[in-house]
């Protein structure tokens, strides 16, 4: 363990992603057996909890921070403060039992010391006097809880997972989006408990375990389910290259799988940064149509829909974006539109309408901007994805000033209803209908060389409710 000043940011892009999946302000909590702590070690605490409610579940956080003289000794104040955090854990869990939602539970254990006693007393009259604190470095690997502070991981309850302050915001850094973040808590908690069974240690320290998750092929298991449902819905033809590729790189630990990983990061964040500027942009145009209590949930609401991306769902989406000044002078005078589905989730399509430089054209955005929401209604009623729940219409401009490009981006969101029994039905019917035609029409052609009269199918796949 060491001292040291802050060297990660509090504002990290994903702590900032996951603020619109709060559901309620942080709780004030008091762990038991804390006061005779606080006497024996001259030291104070604060502890809160969050939730979360993620796309694939609930992430319950305790942040607590100890606020400890550098004299105490550090080793018997922390192991004092995870036990005690320990049983508040199991004693909140018997409490909400009845919550089968899946749900990840984290404690973020912040050390802060100072080398002058008096100062624990100013923190508990005013928090915001901390100039000479300094957090301590440590962290808790599978090690520390097999060797330390041994834990019963076979216990059918919902563990908590513990991290120290630096481990978690390197965490968050590396991770960059709230679903990799939930993925990788699962595959942590896999990793302690196979530690925990056969008596290995499976990682030395939480930087090594999030590079071995980052570098897994298994970061594109959901992606390869998307896709290969895109295809059975006729979305596409076949599968996606990039995904190939990359999945392809990191199974065989290419020396292009580095080269990829570097253009996930720096794509998520990009996209990070664009989700954000779309909401603002959202803010200013529907303020005087809305209250502050609904434009606040709308821009919430819109906002997770943006950020519920993966690494490679935003790899695709940026890469979408860098291939427009590559495109044809011609094209990019008329404007085009470009179908991309997300990657993360099944039922979540995207347009993306490059609008043309031609006021006069098709895919002006003088014609477009204000049919944004019809736009999106019309392609929510013809996509044959049974599971679609969401269609988002991004109308993206680029704008070239003093040899510098801006990306300039609106934004229509377009939530759906699931398809009813009968409109399943009837998509499948059409399905089969299609294949069936392109089976046919492939035997006329191989069977003769000749032209003949082939019968044109005009398939209109049902239309479907949207909300409002």
């Amino acid at each position: 363990m060491s001292n040291s000043s802050i060297t990660l940011s509090d504002n990290d892009c994903l702590v900032n992603e996951l603020t619109c999946y709060l559901q309620k302000d942080a709780v004030d909590i008091a762990l038991t057996n804390m006061q005779h702590l606080e006497h024996k070690y001259d030291a104070c605490y604060r502890a809160q909890q969050y939730h979360y409610q993620l796309p694939l579940g609930n992430l319950s956080l305790l942040e607590l921070i100890l606020y400890l003289p550098a004299k105490s000794s550090l080793v018997d104040a922390r192991m004092a403060v995870v036990k005690a955090a320990l049983i508040w854990h199991k004693t909140y869990l018997t409490q909400h039992k009845n919550n089968d939602n899946m749900s990840h539970n984290v404690l973020v254990f912040d050390i802060q010391c100072t080398d002058k006693g008096e100062e624990i007393n100013k923190i508990k009259i005013n928090n915001q006097q901390r100039q000479s604190l300094k957090r301590l470095t440590h962290g808790f690997g599978v090690r520390y809880f097999m060797e330390d502070l041994v834990v019963d991981m076979s216990d059918s309850m919902q563990q908590l997972q513990v991290f120290s302050w630096h481990d978690w915001q390197a965490i968050l850094v590396s991770l960059q989006a709230p679903c990799e973040l939930w993925r990788f808590l699962h595959y942590r908690l896999g990793q302690l408990q196979y530690s925990a069974s056969n008596h290995v240690i499976s990682f030395e320290s939480e930087a090594d375990l999030v590079t071995q998750f980052l570098h897994s092929p298994t970061l594109f298991r959901d992606a390869i389910a998307v896709d290969n449902a895109l295809i059975k819905y006729e979305v596409q033809d076949e599968p996606n290259p990039a995904l190939v590729a990359m999945t392809l790189a990191y199974k065989n630990k290419s020396t292009t799988a580095q080269m990829y990983h570097q253009h996930m990061a720096q794509a998520a964040a990009l996209w990070s940064q664009l989700s954000t500027q779309m909401i603002e942009m959202l803010d200013a145009e529907v303020l005087d149509n809305a209250d502050k209590e609904t434009l606040g949930t709308k821009r919430c609401y819109w906002q997770q829909q943006l950020l519920d991306e993966s690494l490679f769902s935003r790899h695709e989406l940026v890469r979408t974006l860098y291939r427009h000044p590559k495109q044809a002078h011609g094209l990019q005078k008329e404007g085009y539109v470009v179908h991309q589905h997300s990657y993360e989730s099944l039922g979540r399509h995207y347009v993306l309408i490059f609008y043309g430089q031609d006021v006069e054209s098709q895919y002006s955005k003088q014609a477009i901007q204000p049919n944004l929401a019809k736009i999106a209604q019309d392609v929510a009623s013809r996509l044959p994805i049974a599971e679609l729940h969401h269609v988002i219409v991004l109308g993206i401009d680029f704008i070239d000033e003093s040899n510098d490009t801006f990306i300039d981006i609106d934004l229509w969101i377009q939530p759906v209803d699931p398809m009813t029994q009968r409109e399943r039905q009837l998509t499948k019917q059409l399905q089969r209908l299609n294949q069936q035609h392109k089976k046919q029409t492939a035997n006329n052609l191989s069977a003769s060389n000749n032209e003949s009269m082939r019968m044109q199918l005009n398939l209109n796949i049902p239309a479907r409710k949207t909300k409002s």
